[in-house]
């Protein structure tokens, strides 16, 4: 399990000092610990931490005379103090010198694990501001945003700036551009973030199940159900609710979301009593909505209902300043702790190549190839299986999504799952696809 962030316990009390020890790293934090302050500040010389916990009332040195050496030499470090009734005010001193919370003695450890989390993502965001980062990189849970092209730099700054509030945004983009991840940051970035996250891949469900699952059921509101079913959006309350592929809605359930959006109110399937709940709603989409109004495939209403902020992901051939930061960022990813780098042109190769598929597609092909690298260096045939891409300069990108299903299609020998998967669709956009293009 890879760390949630590096984290330093200070306490003298060593019992107590290993009870939060263990605590942190059952959890997935890496923890050092110190039983004194001037431990600490060895520890602070030698480590960059996210995150430190000092007791106040210490020996040889107390934790705002601490706080305030650890602030020379990591400015971003957050630390949470540790009080007793007796040092309340020297607690909010250390606020003053830059301390991000306090908690009083004995302390209640989920309390502190949340306290934690939150110093933690605040830290990220000053990192961030203040451009210690040469690329924009960001953890949001298991993943990372990449990039610092003009283009992911205005995606942030918006996401930054609308994250808190409790209007539903739209997230458009080609399939494999990130959509997922921004939608996480979105929820993580808010005050939100200990609520849940509900993720509905509005393309995987049957459309006689979707409103199932969405609005709960009653008991024997159709045939199977036995019991009654919270439905996903009660599961959200106080959190986010995110439909993916929202475009793969049926008509007639687009009616339900509309008056939710609208109300927060809904009824369970079977069922007669209207509930109410609070949620924030994320959708994306990897078609143009717009048009799919203009055809009549989607509702007009509920697309402006949803349309209040929209942010475009653009595809990766539109940011290839973006390619080397993100295939560096991949391959120490997938390289699992071998000496493996890029061999001669192959950057050269990667920027030259369109993506049809996108920051997935880069994923797979530096997953690839550091399995298929023979010797530490990897070349271009092992990023591209063998088969090295005709130039996709001067072709139309229906040419070239024809082009990208029509090789996944061969490459799993047609298994319309697996390739569904690998594109990052649903299989019904896919026999959609092959249907159009005539494959």
């Amino acid at each position: 399990m890879e760390p949630k962030a590096n984290l330093l316990l200070v306490d003298d009390e060593e019992d107590l000092r290993q009870v939060m020890k263990k605590w942190f790293e059952d959890i997935g934090y890496h923890v050092d610990d110190a039983g004194s302050g001037c431990e600490a500040l060895e520890a602070l010389q030698k480590q960059e931490y996210e995150v430190a916990v000092f007791d106040i009332i210490m020996p040889d040195m107390d934790g705002v005379r601490l706080l305030e050496q650890t602030k020379k030499l990591q400015p971003t470090l957050q630390v949470i103090m540790l009080t007793g009734n007796a040092t309340v005010d020297t607690a909010i001193e250390a606020m003053k010198l830059g301390a991000y919370d306090y908690l009083s003695k004995p302390c209640n450890l989920a309390k502190l694990e949340l306290v934690v989390q939150k110093a933690m993502e605040k830290g990220q965001l000053i990192k961030y501001n203040r451009g210690l980062s040469l690329a924009l990189k960001r953890r949001v849970g298991s993943e990372v945003i990449i990039g610092d092209s003009p283009q992911m730099e205005e995606i942030i700054k918006l996401a930054q700036k609308v994250a808190d509030a409790d209007s539903p945004v739209l997230l458009e983009g080609e399939s494999g551009t990130g959509k997922e991840i921004i939608a996480q940051a979105l929820h993580l970035w808010s005050l939100r973030a200990d609520k849940p996250f509900i993720v509905v891949n509005m393309g995987s469900l049957p459309n006689q199940l979707l409103e199932s699952e969405l609005f709960g059921h009653e008991k024997g509101a159709f045939t199977g159900a036995v019991t009654a079913k919270e439905g996903l959006v009660e599961l959200a309350a106080g959190g986010t609710l995110f439909l993916d592929e929202i475009g793969e809605m049926d008509l007639a359930l687009q009616v339900n979301l509309l008056r939710f959006l609208q109300t927060g109110e809904f009824r369970r399937v079977g069922g007669t009593r209207l509930q109410r709940v609070k949620v924030r709603v994320i959708t994306a989409t990897n078609r143009y909505l717009e048009e799919e109004v203009r055809e009549g495939r989607f509702r007009e209403d509920l697309y402006y209902r949803l349309n209040v902020i929209k942010i475009n992901l653009p595809p990766l051939r539109g940011r290839k300043g973006d390619i080397p930061l993100l295939a560096a960022y991949f391959l120490q990813k997938f390289a699992k702790g071998k000496a493996l780098e890029f061999g001669e042109g192959v950057m050269e190769t990667l920027t030259g190549y369109d993506f049809p598929g996108n920051i997935r597609e880069l994923s797979n092909m530096i997953e690839r190839g550091t399995i298929l690298a023979e010797g530490n260096h990897i070349v271009a045939k092992d990023l591209f299986g063998g088969t090295m891409p005709q130039t996709m300069v001067g072709t139309s990108l229906k040419d070239a999504e024809k082009r990208h299903i029509a090789s996944t299609l061969a490459a799993v020998n047609d298994n319309k799952d697996k390739a569904a998967k690998l594109l990052g669709i649903s299989t019904r956009q896919l026999y959609r696809k092959i249907e159009q293009y005539d494959l």
